[in-house]
């Protein structure tokens, strides 16, 4: 089986390196030394100011719209996995949607204003397959009307624009460490600020809301595990290499499919792109099922990243998105992964274009 995604792990021996420490000193929790290894690296690869490891990249959500202190309506993007819509939710304020653009398919800038009311509080935006939004221009909304704006970079890691890190844009970023992501920690991810203030509220937040036995804020166990750490401590050194192999593949694949009608969203200028997806818009959803069926029935798992254009989820009323709604239904993400082959490219590739003719 071929499937959309392969975790990467390290040789056995050097993870069992990397967690003798736990051993040797009994610390397994409780933002040890290797956690705190991890993140200053981290914010040394990344090119950030602050940073803060927490369990997983929803909780990184969460928090953050805690610490922001956002409140009623929270403009976002229907198009992102449904952990985005899902933190909104779960931080009891209501997801408007802005539909999005059709070449990156963030969520279209230009259409944010439109949405704004007296309840508006907040932004939160996807840098959707680790495509950077438009940056510029959300900033100059959220200062025009005094909002605070999240980007959820789960798939950003690595990502730069103009030379700079991605994630030092807007109040809060996150990240998501899960085991399928480009940099993984099994689970985890992060809170990214530039805001000292702002991080030292988080880092209460992160850990139920006290140092010692003096207790400041209402918090939560956000913290992660000295074997997380330790994974992504033996996971970051590899990052690059990844990168430069997910590009070849990238562009492997659009050679391959390049006369097959197929469309390919667009890498916008001055990125510095990671590679994290491979996604292809069909012509109609009934051809993109033809298609997932065909790799299917040759042991090739690819899935629907992202479905259901989360405006339509079943539990939420939520605003018409025409854009968002007809890209999830005729999107497909290929197999991609450090160890994926050639070979095994031009299989999947040949299945798609044999069956489009």
């Amino acid at each position: 089986m071929i499937n959309v995604t392969k975790t990467y792990l390290p040789p056995v021996e050097e993870y069992f390196d990397k967690i003798r420490s736990v051993w040797d000193n009994n610390w397994i929790t409780n933002q040890g030394p290797l956690a705190e290894e991890l993140e200053a690296k981290l914010k040394d690869h990344l090119g950030v100011k602050n940073l803060l490891l927490v369990s997983n990249g929803t909780i990184a959500l969460q928090l953050a719209i805690k610490a922001l202190e956002l409140k009623n309506e929270i403009i976002t993007t229907p198009y992102s996995y449904v952990a985005t819509t899902s933190s909104i939710l779960w931080e009891n304020c209501t997801p408007v949607f802005c539909d999005i653009e059709d070449k990156t398919f963030c969520i279209n800038a230009d259409k944010i204003e439109e949405l704004i009311t007296e309840k508006t509080t907040g932004i939160l935006a996807t840098n959707v397959y680790g495509f950077p939004c438009d940056y510029d221009k959300i900033k100059s909304i959220a200062g025009k009307y005094g909002l605070k704006v999240i980007y959820d970079g789960a798939h950003s890691f690595g990502v730069k624009i103009n030379g700079e890190s991605v994630f030092n844009s807007g109040d809060i970023s996150t990240v998501s460490f899960h085991a399928t992501k480009l940099f993984h920690t099994i689970e985890g991810g992060a809170i990214i600020t530039n805001d000292e203030k702002l991080s030292a509220k988080m880092f209460l937040y992160r850990a139920f809301g006290h140092l010692d036995d003096d207790h400041y804020s209402v918090g939560i166990n956000g913290r992660t595990s000295e074997f997380n750490a330790a994974m992504g401590l033996c996971n970051l050194p590899m990052v690059n290499i990844f990168i430069n192999r997910r590009k070849e593949m990238n562009l492997l694949y659009r050679n391959l499919l390049n006369d097959t009608g197929l469309k390919f969203p667009v890498i916008p200028g001055n990125t510095e792109y990671n590679y994290s997806y491979f996604p292809v818009i069909f012509s109609s959803e009934e051809q993109m099922h033809f298609i997932k069926n065909k790799l299917a029935d040759n042991n090739i798992n690819a899935r629907r990243y992202f479905y259901p254009s989360l405006n339509k989820l079943p539990y939420l009323k939520g605003n018409s998105c025409p854009v968002s709604e007809s890209i999830a239904v005729r999107v497909l993400c290929l197999p991609l992964y450090h160890e994926l082959s050639d070979k095994e490219i031009e299989g999947i590739t040949k299945i798609i274009s044999v069956n489009l003719k």
